[in-house]
């Protein structure tokens, strides 16, 4: 290993950790813009599936290894002009890879596993460039060390500044590039930087070589070695923030769509918890913040777990996003606190990383597995309290012993309660499960690992005998599934909404009656029993649901749907959970994989009416919904055809950019707001549709309906590919 000596900057040297921030900060910006930019011209390609942003974490934390390792390895084996050669011949190789684009003939595999594909395409489009700015932070301030900048034994400042500039490039992409810029003129600019970047990493370098400190010396004390218990606290302080980031974006997600800002505001307050915790000043003492983090304990507990409710509103929202802030700040405090001696820094990032990496693992691939809900951040949360009960946290085999038998034997009550006494009340059983937790986890305090093998053993098992009440339970890469009763109906939800249901009396009926937004009185509905309806030969449906639609078939008609969730498809096709598609459109296909992608493949199909109903909980795919999407609609869409879009949603006001297309594009455009009438039938619900037709005569009865009012466009800037932005039509 290279020793640095401790100097003083005289002449030249001052000016060198300006050149080195400037590096450090350009390259961290470069880093983190890249992240939500790359994964807003992914997310398309999969469906604006939520899940999308947490594989990118994945990825972008499993490269992170990658470059911290590769840092690693070439300062610990080769002197510093090497180091500089080898990485700017891999700068070099990385504009290969520029402007960042889908490569060429890629396409989403519906029999393949969604997250593989997705890393994959990650992978191949941004990998190597990613890779050379992973490497650069501990890079740097090794190479800052070796130089005659002042504090160039403490090299530990310039974290701060490389923090600095990822959380700046990371507000910066949802608040300024995203609502002025689209994508290909965000990309270039990204690229330039890049280009850049290659001038700041060579001056560095330069400043580096000429100092005084790069020649090897011999260390006049060896640093204390870094045993694996060390290594382990290192890991668990690293995991925890970081999956509880991603269950909390997750959950968001769910509830409010996936959207660039949804995903960096977390990942902002992430990187702002090292920025104020990685110093010798912190913001506050320990004890202060441990009552902040039990607080926020308590409500991502509570969240996590359903307590709160299924659905969390924006104020819950802002709570979540704090509560996980001072779950951050806590581990993060905890981090530095551990953090070891300035000769083991490289080390210690690798670790780190590797920590963030296993959270984003443990989030994408393993709790999908797992679990049939998003019940990783309640085990995340579960883990995170262990860290308020002691700083001990190596494991041993008989730490390990003692966590697991007194697991098995906390969690026995619970299981008795269950599997032979038949208690059922969930909300009984979830607080017996936690309370049981708390208590093994109080009396194994001492020794932290051991508490914490023994609570997670409590809460697994609650998660899994703990009865909900649901007759399917499912997750998938595009978000969970769940048919339960209540009220005499039979619901399927996705995510946190409702998306079908069928009365239970009708499962004995030859045709059942669909309910909610897809009620006789509900626009759809009116549509399709109209006299457009009833003459169309044609029909084309994207988004399946639990293909209530499909009873407004007419004999004779052909009916296509359009799925990109083969659990869906399964749901709805199968006659113990509901009875709409085996019994009215058996036969009727359906296209798996992303609508657009399926009908652009679809050259020369003609349908009378075509619906747009595909989203997940109440995040509409933005892509469904740009301008061009709209153009290739109307190319699948006979002369005289009608467009629908059931736009019900809880935030957007997605009619705002139907209405600039439509005008562009010179349709005739509808809209209703269907108000329903619960009170009368509790299967009558309000729903949002927009009608778009290339001429009134187009509409036929429908245009003389007056529920339909004309939509006229704002004139504000369409919607296209390139860009979109969400944040403008909230309601």
């Amino acid at each position: 290993m290279f020793q640095a000596e401790s100097r003083a900057a005289t002449g030249p040297g001052i000016m060198i950790p300006v050149i080195f921030t400037a590096t450090i900060f350009l390259s961290a910006s470069l880093l983190f813009f890249v992240q939500p930019l790359f994964a807003r011209i992914v997310l398309p390609q999969i469906g604006g599936a939520p899940a999308v942003w947490t594989t990118a974490m994945l990825f972008f934390q499993s490269v992170l290894i990658g470059g911290y390792l590769y840092a690693h390895l070439v300062t610990r084996y080769l002197p510093v002009p090497a180091q500089i050669a080898v990485h700017l011949l891999l700068w070099v190789s990385a504009l290969c890879f520029l402007p960042l684009a889908i490569p060429e003939g890629w396409r989403y595999e519906p029999g393949t596993p969604a997250v593989w594909q997705t890393l994959a395409l990650f992978g191949l489009g941004v990998g190597v460039p990613f890779a050379v700015l992973s490497a650069n932070a501990p890079l740097i301030q090794f190479w800052y060390a070796r130089s005659d900048g002042p504090s160039s034994d403490d090299p530990y400042f310039l974290y701060g500044a490389s923090n600095l500039g990822s959380l700046a490039a990371l507000l910066a992409f949802p608040l300024v590039a995203e609502p002025l810029f689209g994508a290909t003129l965000i990309g270039k600019g990204w690229a330039m930087g890049f280009v850049a970047l290659g001038a700041f990493l060579l001056a560095s370098g330069v400043s580096a070589t000429r100092g005084s400190g790069w020649t090897p010396v011999r260390a006049e004390a060896p640093a204390a070695p870094v045993g694996l218990g060390q290594i382990g606290r290192w890991t668990l302080l690293a995991f925890i923030p970081s999956s509880m980031m991603l269950a909390v974006t997750t959950k968001i997600s769910t509830d409010i769509g996936a959207i660039p800002l949804v995903w960096v505001i977390p990942l902002s307050l992430y990187l702002l918890s090292f920025v104020l915790t990685f110093t010798r000043r912190p913001l506050m003492s320990l004890g202060v913040l441990r009552i902040f983090y039990l607080a926020a304990l308590g409500w991502l507990g509570a969240v996590f777990t359903g307590l709160s409710g299924a659905h969390v509103n924006l104020y819950g929202v802002a709570g979540l996003i704090a509560a996980f802030f001072a779950v951050a700040m806590f581990a993060h405090t905890r981090l530095y606190d551990a953090r070891p001696d300035g000769r083991h820094l490289t080390l210690f990032y690798l670790v780190m990383s590797v920590g963030g990496a296993l959270g984003g693992l443990f989030n994408s691939i393993i709790a999908p597995v797992v679990f049939d809900s998003l019940a990783e951040g309640g085990v995340t949360t579960l883990l995170a309290a262990t860290l308020v009960l002691s700083k001990e946290m190596r494991l041993t085999r008989g730490l390990a012993t003692r966590g697991a038998v007194a697991g098995a034997i906390a969690a026995l009550p619970l299981i008795l309660a269950v599997t032979v006494f038949g208690i059922a009340d969930w909300l009984t059983l979830k607080l017996v499960m936690f309370g049981l937790a708390a208590v093994v986890a109080v009396l194994l305090r001492r020794t932290v690992p051991a508490a914490a093998l023994a609570a997670g053993i409590v809460t697994v098992s609650g998660t899994y005998l703990i009865p909900d009440g649901d007759i399917f339970r499912d997750r998938s890469f595009f978000g969970t599934h769940r048919v339960m009763d209540g009220d005499g109906m039979r619901h399927y939800a996705n995510g946190t909404t409702i998306h079908g249901a069928e009365r239970l009396s009708d499962y004995s009926r030859a045709k059942p009656q669909p309910l909610f937004y897809y009620h006789p009185n509900a626009p759809m509905a009116r549509v399709l029993t109209s006299d457009i309806g009833r003459s169309a030969k044609s029909v084309g449906i994207v988004g399946l649901g639990v293909g209530s639609l499909a009873c407004y078939r007419n004999e004779g008609q052909d009916w296509q749907f359009y799925e990109i969730d083969a659990v869906v498809d399964r749901i709805a096709r199968n006659p113990d959970y509901f009875t709409f598609m085996s019994a009215c459109a058996g036969d009727a296909p359906t296209h798996l994989g992303d609508a657009r992608m399926v009908l652009a493949a679809q050259e020369g199909l003609k349908y009378d009416i075509l619906i747009i109903d595909a989203y997940g909980s109440d995040a509409v795919p933005m892509h469904l919904t740009t301008h061009e999407a709209m153009q290739l609609y109307l190319d699948r869409l006979a002369p005289d055809g009608v467009l629908l879009y059931h736009i019900t949603n809880r935030y957007y006001a997605i009619q705002r950019p139907l209405a600039r297309s439509a005008e562009a594009l010179g349709l005739v455009a509808r809209i209703e707001n269907h108000p329903g009438r619960p009170d009368v039938d509790p299967g009558d619900t309000a729903s949002r549709v927009v009608m778009l037709a290339r001429s009134e005569a187009a509409l036929g009865d429908m245009a003389s309906d007056a529920r339909w009012q004309e939509l006229r466009s704002d004139g504000e800037r369409l919607w296209t590919d390139d860009f979109a932005n969400l944040l403008s039509i909230l309601e």
